[in-house]
């Protein structure tokens, strides 16, 4: 099953993400963590993720570029945390954001469960620098691509999952 989640920053996102792996395998599940720590507030924020998973099984994975040469065990359970990270890394420190999409289709296709995590950054109205509207422009294309891949998509509000596409995995 590939599921996609979005929301606002704050929204609850990683926390449901967390609970719809609960109910899948145990056996196999990665956290594909793709921030990379900048700051003190980056190391408190991986901190506070590693504690909320810290009894469910995980075993976690650094990769904030390149998903196409990450290799995980076929049959996995695959939480990607998350794509705006994953595109800032490729688009601004020096990777190749075209990669994401054939490297989503392959991690795809060797997990038996991806959950992707993304932001919903698309309504606050304000104009931004031609480099961030290129960055907007992308992950909007990438999050595209992300929901055409699921076979279910929720935008999660004040931690309600509220269905875009196809059925919840039973949680």
């Amino acid at each position: 099953m590939i599921v996609l989640l979005t929301g606002g920053s704050g929204c609850g996102k990683s926390t449901y993400a967390e609970k719809l792996i609960d109910a899948m395998p145990r056996e196999g599940r990665v956290y594909l963590a793709t921030m990379q720590v900048y700051d003190e507030e980056s190391v408190r924020r991986v901190s506070r993720h590693r504690a909320q998973r810290s009894d469910k099984g995980f075993e976690t994975v650094e990769r904030p570029m390149d998903l196409a040469g990450l290799t995980v065990a076929p049959g996995s359970t695959v939480l990607l945390e998350d794509l705006p990270n994953l595109l800032a890394n490729e688009m601004f420190d020096g990777g190749d954001w075209r990669r994401i999409e054939p490297g989503l289709r392959a991690l795809a296709g060797r997990c038996l469960n991806l959950v992707m995590v993304t932001n919903d950054v698309f309504s606050d109205g304000v104009a931004y620098a031609p480099e961030t509207q290129e960055y907007l422009r992308r992950l909007a294309h990438i999050n595209a691509f992300a929901a055409a891949m699921a076979d279910y998509a929720a935008e999660v509000v004040y931690s309600i999952p509220v269905p875009i596409k196809g059925e919840a995995p039973c949680v």
